[in-house]
């Protein structure tokens, strides 16, 4: 548990201060858009797909929440809150079956439909808040290419960010269930046993 919160409070700090400072200079504002990869949607998406809905949704409320406050934020605070939060919920849940929290491992295929179907899903959840709000971060005519475009850059930045992280929480995972080098008490009385036979 505790490996896990580690690695998920470093993926998210890292892909805070890249989507925030670094990938900017990167958009493409000559076309308009100046759009970037949601490293941290990918983030949400990857824990989702290794934890259960439950931890993935407060990962996508508190990534959200950072997402809504960091500056340069020019929204309402807790759009993109509510956006990860669904996001983490509905992957976790139709991901993979997760019963009692166990570690899964999902198949390419599924991750690349939980990249597509979790970028489709916050973009358009943080925009449609944005209208109902009225705090519309660009025209309603616009918005359906910018959700196709912001899944296109999602997917191009899931293909590396998705299976890092997944990696290292499967890292974490086999550290934390790694053992002790202790000898098990059924172990220990058995050879006792037998000792004590040999001696007599």
């Amino acid at each position: 548990m505790k490996g896990r919160l580690v690695v998920t409070a470093v993926a998210v700090v890292l892909a805070l201060l890249l989507q925030t400072t670094v990938l900017p200079r990167m958009g493409w504002p000559d076309a308009g858009l100046g759009l970037v990869p949601d490293l941290l949607l990918l983030v949400v998406v990857a824990t989702a797909l290794t934890t259960d809905a439950r931890f993935a949704t407060l990962t996508g409320l508190s990534a959200g929440l950072l997402l809504d406050l960091a500056p340069p934020a020019d929204h309402v605070a807790g759009r993109w809150a509510l956006a990860l939060a669904l996001v983490g919920y509905v992957v976790g849940r139709l991901g993979h079956d997760n019963d009692g929290g166990e570690e899964t491992r999902p198949n390419g295929w599924v991750a690349l439909a939980a990249v597509i179907g979790g970028s489709f899903l916050g973009t358009s959840v943080y925009a449609l808040s944005g209208i109902l709000l009225s705090d519309p971060a660009m025209p309603l005519g616009e918005l359906l290419p910018v959700v196709l475009m912001s899944i296109a850059l999602d997917l191009v930045a899931g293909l590396v960010v998705v299976p890092l992280v997944v990696l290292a929480h499967r890292a974490a995972a086999r550290v934390g269930s790694a053992p002790t080098g202790r000898v098990s008490p059924g172990w220990g009385s058995a050879r006792a046993t037998s000792v004590r036979r040999t001696v007599q």
